[in-house]
């Protein structure tokens, strides 16, 4: 008897995949550089800047050279010792051919060739190298030049487009310098077709990187075709207090900079030769703030030279010991707080104490743990307990005049006991006092980026968090559109009672940004802007984030809907790139309608390959101009009351059907739906 149904898959040893060398980095390069966007090609750049910057950290180099050549390639180069260029003793190869084709292989671990540095996985260079067509490599080191190319991640070298292998380095020139070069074209069959490396964030990375070593020089170049920027040098002489200062800016300050740093040490377990070992770590705590007038907070980490962005334990232990020598110290018998003190209301937390506050944490110890390969977070324990210690000693020593003037330790008390009075008074000075504190200079909120000119041709851009607002600031015409992005849940206006809308941030924010006050109060005339674009992303959290902005819009601001002012952008579901020209579609069908005109003739459908962005901070400046900046080019609705009324009961009905109490038409929902479910797209 003869079946039809399909040969079942064998699960036996032969199914186990086993990935040698480079190979693993490209079957998943999200592990290494945290993905294949913009954000993950520039990885490639932050891991040799970093392998850089650590020389001059060691004291081996004072010199850093970036360079942006015209055939897309990025140029590294330091004057530091050079990677070593002698045979590895193991490999039986050059410790450079190893150090870029050899995972967690380099000179960082144990303690050997660096102290402390950047990158600790190891993995830096090779991984550069595994999402690379083509890597140059150069070494000035023990009196000569030496050189190793790689096609495709073999070793060898070129003579023009000749390529011929080899593990033998080439000696091309005498030299008494030292230093190390390393030149790369990105894979593009690696990453996404938008991603690109932004000149401004290497810009900014390398700003960061010279206060972080002082004394080091760091040149940026950029060289190719049609670019107008000149180059730009970076040099820092006062470290982490210069960075202090230049993140203040114009703004007026209510202290100078106040330095802190210590020494102390702890203990880890980690694997020596094969065992578990308890070994002491020595850490090294640089710590720089201020406080300034108005309400914005800004503190930013690093461990080594690495700027750590989602912070770690290393800040954990900042935040806590300025919070209890705030306490214990600064306000201790205050008579302004003698009144909440009554009713044990008179601590302040941690937003009372970095209102205002801009700082700078930074460690430096051996072998840190990171969590991740892109190193965004420390995992370390043990440094939260040192950086707790040296920063609420040097804290409270100087809260009670130690190397301190009297005007500033005052001026810190008040801006802190006036924080916490906000925070616990009434309900109507909460509401004032509360609306206060997230507001700037301008009278504005502090994240809302403002436009030039207001009035009927004006707009204000509705966005989803900080990863939107980067490209659609960018991407703006400042003369005439604001961009307010949402950065916390947006209050459902349909059951909040007042109190609580009153109370969120963000709808207190889209008050005072759009103007005309609220309520039965609102006046049309008052309003700042002629259009609210709301721009959310194609999916059903953007769905979600739009109907609540709407319903918000409708409950306390509704002329705007009437008088037509209201309108939601429609960025595209997918992309796709045919004979040099971008097509869009909204829709999977609007997809398929596309697949079919455009494959018509000679090209194959399954040749147009399409691109699905996840949100619109995945989009790049320019894609995000054309989709929903550019008057020309972007499709907006306008918004009616009908809209909102029936945004807003299909909202709710899938709400209550989805996550409501009653399972019985949960489950009928699903079995008469699940024919829509793609069954190979679940994660099980």
């Amino acid at each position: 008897m003869t079946s039809n149904s399909p040969k079942k898959k064998t699960y036996d040893a032969d199914s186990i995949e086993t990935l040698e060398g480079l190979d693993a980095v490209r079957k998943r390069p999200g592990m290494y550089i945290g993905g294949t966007g913009s954000a993950g090609l520039m990885h490639l750049v932050w891991e040799l800047i970093d392998n850089s910057v650590d020389e001059a950290a060691a004291g081996e180099a004072n010199k850093v050279f970036v360079t942006f050549h015209r055939d897309g390639s990025i140029e590294v180069a330091d004057n530091g010792r050079g990677i070593p260029v002698d045979k590895h003793s193991k490999k039986k190869v050059s410790a450079l051919e190893v150090v870029l084709t050899e995972l967690h292989a380099g000179g960082k671990f144990g303690g050997g060739a660096y102290a402390s540095s950047g990158g600790l996985h190891g993995v830096g260079a090779s991984v550069v190298n595994a999402l690379s067509v083509k890597l140059k490599a150069e070494v000035d080191r023990q009196g000569h030049t030496w050189a190793l190319d790689f096609d495709e991640r073999v070793a060898g070298h070129f003579n023009g487009s000749k390529f011929t292998k080899s593990h033998e380095l080439k000696k091309i020139a005498k030299t008494k310098k030292t230093g190390t070069r390393i030149r790369f074209w990105p894979d593009t069959d690696i990453f996404d077709p938008e991603a690109s490396i932004e000149w401004d964030e290497v810009v900014r990375r390398a700003k960061l990187a010279c206060f972080l070593v002082p004394g080091l020089k760091i040149t940026i170049e950029d060289k190719r075709t049609g670019s107008k920027k000149d180059p730009v040098e970076f040099v820092s002489r006062g470290g982490l207090k210069d960075l202090v200062n230049d993140l203040v800016g114009e703004r007026g300050t209510v202290t100078d900079v106040i330095s802190l740093s210590g020494i102390d040490t702890f203990e880890e377990k980690v694997p020596v030769n094969g065992k578990m070992t308890v070994v002491e770590r020595e850490c090294t705590v640089d710590v720089a703030l201020r406080w300034v007038e108005g309400f914005e907070t800004n503190i930013v980490s690093f461990v080594n030279t690495i700027p750590t962005a989602e912070g770690g334990t290393h800040l954990t232990g900042f935040e806590r010991s300025m919070n209890r020598a705030v306490n214990d110290v600064l306000l201790k018998d205050m008579r302004k707080l003698a009144k909440l003190a009554k009713n044990n209301k008179h601590k302040a937390i941690k937003d009372d104490v970095q209102e205002g506050l801009i700082a700078v944490c930074k460690v430096t110890f051996p072998e840190p743990q990171f969590r991740g390969q892109t190193k965004q977070e420390l995992g370390t324990p043990g440094v939260d307990r040192i950086v707790y210690d040296v920063v609420k000693t040097g804290m409270s020593d100087w809260f009670n005049g130690i190397g301190s003037k009297k005007t500033h330790v005052n001026g810190v008390r008040d801006k802190i006991a006036t924080a916490i009075i906000n925070r616990v008074n009434t309900k109507q000075a909460l509401d004032n006092k509360r609306k206060l504190s997230n507001l700037g200079s301008t009278g504005m909120p502090g994240k809302l980026a403002d436009c030039r000119d207001h009035g009927p041709d004006s707009e204000l851009l509705i966005v989803e968090g900080d990863s939107a607002a980067g490209p659609a600031i960018r991407g703006r015409d400042a003369q005439y559109m604001a961009v307010l992005p949402l950065r916390g849940k947006v209050v459902n206006a349909g059951k909040a009672t007042l109190k609580q809308v009153l109370d969120n941030a963000e709808a207190q924010n889209l008050f005072t940004a759009i103007g005309g006050g609220s309520g039965k109060d609102f006046d049309l005339n008052q309003t700042r802007y002629g259009r609210i674009v709301i721009l959310c992303d194609a999916d059903v959290d953007g769905s979600h984030i739009r109907c609540l902005v709407l319903t918000l819009l409708y409950k306390y601001m509704r002329p705007l809907i009437e008088a037509g002012r209201v309108f939601a952008a429609q960025p595209p579901l997918f992309s796709t790139k045919v004979g040099g020209e971008t097509y869009r579609a909204f829709s999977d069908e609007h997809r398929e309608q596309l697949t079919a005109e455009l494959s018509k003739g000679n090209r194959k459908a399954e040749n147009i390959k399409w691109q699905r962005f996840k949100g619109l901070g995945e989009m790049n400046v320019n894609e995000l101009e054309h989709a929903a900046l550019n008057p020309e080019t972007r499709i907006l609705r306008r918004l009616t009351i009908e809209d909102v009324e029936k945004e807003k009961r299909r909202a709710e009905k899938m709400f209550d059907v989805l996550m409501g109490a009653d399972v019985s038409v949960r489950r009928d929902y699903i079995i008469k739906n699940s024919d829509e479910f793609d069954a190979a797209a679940l994660d099980v």
